[in-house]
């Protein structure tokens, strides 16, 4: 696992994916904090991050789309199923990749806080706790988009799907607004993506938010494990 997850993370900057993402995180997180927090004139940073949060819809798709994709296009799948690698090895070497160039992304956020602090008096609870939603977040997109790219070789495909899917589940609670049964609207309200996040904006930690993250992220890196273990063997 660890010579893929090598791998994976140097072919980022090898490619220009990562520089695409860091630009492209940076540049809205620096513009979402200056709307948001010193144009306001405020310290109060729950605005920021419900604000950036929306942000991820369109990114990790981008910064995930060549993870499976491209080694399909390139016929190099085929090595990997092959290799002396067990298939779970080569799905999360591929996906702890990813997310530590998440990572390196969103802690720009802590910098921001810091700046915030020469100004006046930061709620490091808030900060602390939505540096933990977004990271929590973000593994749980990623290893949807993952399992996204696993079906096809095409990356612009990968990321347009992997947003439209993204944006379904962030947004989940909105189609459960409109549902008239109340056991399915509650089922799809305790789905929502958005509603667990919005909880750590207000610097509620709740455990159970944290398991719905984890266990989310769990279950697509299984199923794209499942994706892999079926194309070996057909």
């Amino acid at each position: 696992m660890s010579a893929i997850f090598r791998r994976e993370l140097g072919s980022f900057f090898t490619s220009s994916i990562a520089y695409v993402f860091l630009a492209a995180f940076y540049g809205f997180a620096g513009l979402c904090f200056y709307l948001t927090c010193l144009s306001a004139g405020t310290t109060d940073m729950s605005s920021f991050f419900s604000t950036i949060s929306t942000v991820l819809i369109f990114l990790i798709p981008i910064l995930t789309m060549k993870t499976f994709s491209e080694e399909k296009k390139q016929k190099t799948e085929q090595g990997l199923l092959t290799a002396p690698v067990s298939l779970g090895g080569m799905v999360l070497g591929k996906y702890f990749a990813v997310l530590v160039m998440y990572i390196m992304g969103v802690s720009i956020v802590l910098v921001d806080a810091l700046i915030l602090s020469y100004f006046g008096s930061v709620d490091w609870k808030i900060v602390l706790s939505n540096y933990l939603a977004m990271i929590l977040l973000g593994a749980a997109f990623i290893a949807v988009s993952m399992f996204v790219s696993a079906f096809t070789e095409n990356q612009v495909v990968a990321a347009v799907v992997g947003i439209l899917c993204l944006l379904l589940l962030y947004l989940i609670d909105l189609i459960a607004g409109n549902v008239k049964y109340d056991f399915i609207s509650n089922l799809l309200n305790s789905l929502s993506f958005y509603t667990r996040y919005y909880e750590f904006t207000c610097g509620l930690f709740n455990l159970s938010s944290v398991l719905f993250y984890v266990s989310t992220a769990v279950i697509f890196n299984f199923l794209t494990i499942r994706v892999f273990e079926k194309r070996r063997w057909s």
